[in-house]
């Protein structure tokens, strides 16, 4: 398809605006915010979707217009004025690069949490608490009302005096759409029941805006249609809503989603992850924009360009948003128009970037360590000014990467792999076949170093010989990590890894006690290997919940076959001992709370999770014998200089280690890793 033709390609008029082709990313939050500021992260962010080629970015996810509102999680601060220089920047940066930029406001309503920013009661509609955020809301007054509304109108002409071209107003889960729901409006006045009173507020808030913005700045509405809850309102009412805004005359563009989000189960039907179905409220959102005849945008992901081309192409949506899908790789709109799709870097489906929100407070790809860090990590590689011969030893994901990243550079790599696959770890967790979608992160890498023409040797199981018979100017060792026990006080002989369950090397039998004190995926997975077999399984963790380091948007398809399969699950435990009995095994729990408190479990099998020791032999026969002892000046590392000294000159080649052969941390570390060394050297 040429680009001329192309659906995706094509321009979409909206009002004044021309959107110069039919890609964008609607709002969100990554959490970039300094002091409630879109500062240099935030706005190099969005910079770098516009070289991509977006036609359209939707900043802040949400943006808050009132005091009363605190930021759940790193909300721009849309009521004060010196936002409105920092946008400005922002805007002007994209709309050099020919993107368009909007904003997303709210008022959080009781989406938040009483105990942030300045302390102000958190408010609803009705007085009924969100689980998600557990503040106890008080129901808005008159007066509240009436300062809200007017929040609205002065946040958005900051929005219009930063220079940019639109605003939205969230109505999903938060302010607006509180009154819109039975769910959660109660209320006998003005602003309760019919339908009519129910719309009131956001229609005062609509009007009022676009009096004071005049008729040629763009306002649009991200709303549920459909609230997908017998609390709720339903798809025809929701439509109905729909239809309302636009014969109000008062909103340009209608942005569609489907749901409740008022807990983690909720949120992840509305935002599904992987596992789950791809493009779910697609249709729905081309039903509403038939009803309404009006320009319609959505977003829930769609993550790959055959599906939003098909979104434009059967008049289902007039903007397609891919959102995760340019965090994983802000340059999708270059390379469709380039005729270099294959390229694209694809989302996974992990939502480590919605969960390393509220769990590290930022939004982080896991497969692209560049997003987010743009003032100091490229993603487009540059060439190095001198041409290296390089051995990478390891073709998991910090090998790969490595490897991707050194032959972009321009230097010449061999790849060396102890096994007869590329992937390493991955190909474990892709053994549970709600994850099989990781595999993507291992098959883009393969692609581009095919592309590169990196030689990738299997089935060698390199030792220092091996290595340095390529003679090697650079040796980077990637070699992973192996599985390890936790420290018992007997009966390390009678457990079982994780990695044994999710390879099928030991098969789950009987009752099963896991114990998982690494807190992340691995021992996840392996629960739901094993709960899915029918096995009889009790899940213990050490911590105050289980799989702390795992966010709540993964959380919750781990905890939907914990429930469905009655897997019990024990906190504030810790695994002691394991003894065989009979032809059985008891397991010793105690607890850090109350050291002389001991129980046992008769299981058929004790599993166990504690992370990886790094597989380090090659780096210590190699570390003497290189020109740096293997030794990083990580102050020269973050501030982005080259990082290995000269301490042994007779030497012939530098040494680094990356990932889990350094320590046992996550892929996306490992892929960090593998990007912030290799573009220095």
């Amino acid at each position: 398809m040429t680009s001329s033709k192309d659906p995706l390609l094509q321009p979409f008029q909206l009002k004044h605006l021309t959107l110069k082709n039919r890609i964008m990313s609607t709002a969100h939050e990554p959490a970039y915010s300094e002091n409630g500021m879109p500062t240099d992260r935030y706005r190099l962010y969005h910079r770098e979707k516009a070289k991509g080629g977006i036609a359209l970015t939707m900043t802040a996810g949400s943006a808050v217009v009132s005091a009363d509102s605190p930021p759940a999680f790193g909300n721009l601060h849309a009521y004060r004025d010196e936002i409105v220089p920092w946008l400005r920047k922002l805007t002007d940066d994209c709309h050099e690069y020919g993107a368009a930029v909007m904003i997303q406001l709210t008022h959080l309503g009781r989406r938040t949490g009483w105990n942030r920013g300045d302390w102000l009661p958190v408010l609803a509609p009705s007085p009924i608490r969100e689980p998600a955020h557990r503040a106890f809301p008080k129901e808005a007054e008159e007066w509240d009302i009436e300062r809200i509304v007017a929040d609205y109108v002065s946040a958005s002409e900051r929005m219009q005096a930063a220079g940019l071209d639109g605003i939205e107003f969230e109505a999903y889960g938060h302010l607006m759409d509180g009154f819109w729901s039975p769910a959660t409006n109660h209320r006998e006045d003005q602003f309760g029941g019919s339908l009519e009173n129910r719309m009131r507020f956001s229609l005062m808030v609509t009007e009022a805006v676009r009096k004071a913005m005049g008729p040629d700045f763009i306002v649009g509405i991200r709303m549920a249609a459909d609230e997908d809850w017998e609390k709720g309102f339903s798809r025809e009412e929701g439509i109905e809503i729909a239809k309302r805004l636009v014969a109000s005359g008062t909103v340009d563009f209608l942005n569609i989603i489907r749901g409740h989000i008022d807990h983690d189960a909720a949120l992840n039907n509305v935002i599904p992850i992987q596992g789950m179905p791809a493009s779910p409220h697609l249709d729905f959102a081309g039903e509403v924009r038939a009803a309404t005849h009006f320009p319609v945008f959505h977003a829930a992901r769609i993550a790959d360009v055959a599906t939003a081309r098909h979104a434009i192409a059967e008049g289902k949506l007039d903007m397609v948003g891919m959102t995760r899908a340019h965090i994983a790789d802000p340059h999708i709109a270059r390379k469709v128009m380039a005729g270099e799709e294959a390229r694209i870097r694809p989302c996974v489906g992990a939502t480590y970037c919605l969960d390393r929100i509220y769990e590290g407070g930022e939004a982080l790809c896991i497969h692209n360590a560049a997003t987010g860090r743009e003032a100091e990590m490229p993603h487009e590689i540059e060439k190095a000014d001198v041409r290296r011969k390089a051995v990478v030893v390891g073709a998991g994901p910090a090998g790969l990467e490595a490897a991707r990243v050194l032959a972009e550079r321009g230097h010449h790599v061999d790849v060396l792999e102890a096994t007869g696959k590329a992937g390493g770890q991955i190909n474990l967790l892709t053994r549970n076949p709600r994850r099989k979608e990781m595999v993507g992160i291992v098959d883009w890498r393969l692609a581009e170093l095919e592309r590169l023409g990196v030689a990738i040797h299997y089935d060698v199981y390199a030792g220092a010989e091996e290595v340095l018979a390529f003679q090697p100017d650079l040796v980077v060792v990637a070699t992973g990590g192996i599985a390890q026990s936790p420290e018992l006080d007997a009966g390390d002989d009678l457990v079982t890894s994780s990695w044994d369950i999710l390879a099928g090397a030991v098969k789950p039998e009987g009752s099963v006690l896991l114990f998982d004190d690494n807190g992340g995926h691995p021992g996840m997975s392996a629960a739901e290997v094993i709960a899915n077999s029918g096995a009889e399984l009790e899940l213990v963790s050490p911590e105050r919940f289980f799989a702390p380091e795992m966010g709540g948007m993964n959380h919750v398809l781990y905890a939907k076959v914990f429930a469905e399969r009655d897997v019990r699950v024990t906190i504030n435990t810790r695994l002691m001992a394991v003894r065989r009995e009979g032809n059985g095994l008891v397991a010793v729990l105690g607890s850090d709370y109350a050291g002389d408190v001991v129980r046992e479990r008769h299981v058929a099998q004790v599993v166990v999770e504690h992370g990886t020791v790094p597989n380090a032999d090659l780096y210590l026969e190699l570390k003497p014998q290189s020109r740096n002892f293997g030794a990083v000046d990580y102050a020269a590392l973050i501030g982005r200089r080259y990082p290995l000294a000269v301490k042994n000159p007779d030497a012939q080649f530098d040494l680094i280690r990356i990932g889990d052969a350094v320590s046992s941390r996550n892929i996306h570390a490992a892929i960090y890793d593998a990007l912030r060394f290799c573009t220095l050297l």
